[in-house]
């Protein structure tokens, strides 16, 4: 399974770090609208996610008490529409996500600019292991300083588990 180096923080706004992204001349990839439907699984998480026309099904699994947060996820493409139809038919929806995503690329780390449906905004970054921990670690912590994220408190939970816990929002 492929391997991340992970992130959330909540933020009032996305556009200092705009800013930040566009002086480093960070790579935009776009703009996602995302919907990722979460199934009950007995370990780990699984979510179908429909990205602006396209599924893929997600399974990853992190260890949200360490004191990074390495997941390890797996991701198969969907070549037909209508997946969440088939997957409602047989495994439990958990809870619907929704989201705009700003996506960047910077140094093989990819920095989400999300605005989620019902929780408001956050800055994500994903940082994929290469050359081992150590050198993604490296990259990840320069990517921090360089937007500034040392002040901001670290939100250890998936957007499943935050809406979750958000009375009425599922």
């Amino acid at each position: 399974m492929p391997v991340n180096l992970e992130l959330k923080i909540k933020v009032d706004s996305h556009n200092s770090f705009k800013r930040i992204l566009k002086k480093i001349d960070a790579e935009k990839r776009g703009i996602l609208n995302q919907k990722d439907i979460y199934y009950s699984v007995p370990n780990g998480l699984l979510k179908l996610r429909i990205e602006n026309g396209s599924e893929s099904l997600i399974y990853y699994n992190r260890n949200e008490a360490a004191k990074n947060r390495w997941s390890d996820y797996h991701v198969a493409y969907m070549s037909s529409k209508g997946s969440d139809k088939l997957f409602s038919s047989f495994l439990k929806t958990e809870v619907v996500v929704e989201k705009k995503r700003e996506l960047y690329y910077y140094d093989d780390t990819r920095i989400h600019l999300d605005t989620v449906k019902h929780l408001g905004k956050f800055l994500e970054l994903e940082t994929l292991v290469l050359n081992g921990k150590a050198d993604a670690q490296k990259r990840f912590g320069k990517i921090k300083e360089l937007l500034n994220l040392n002040d901001y408190e670290e939100i250890r939970s998936s957007y499943r588990d935050l809406l979750i816990k958000s009375p009425g929002k599922k």
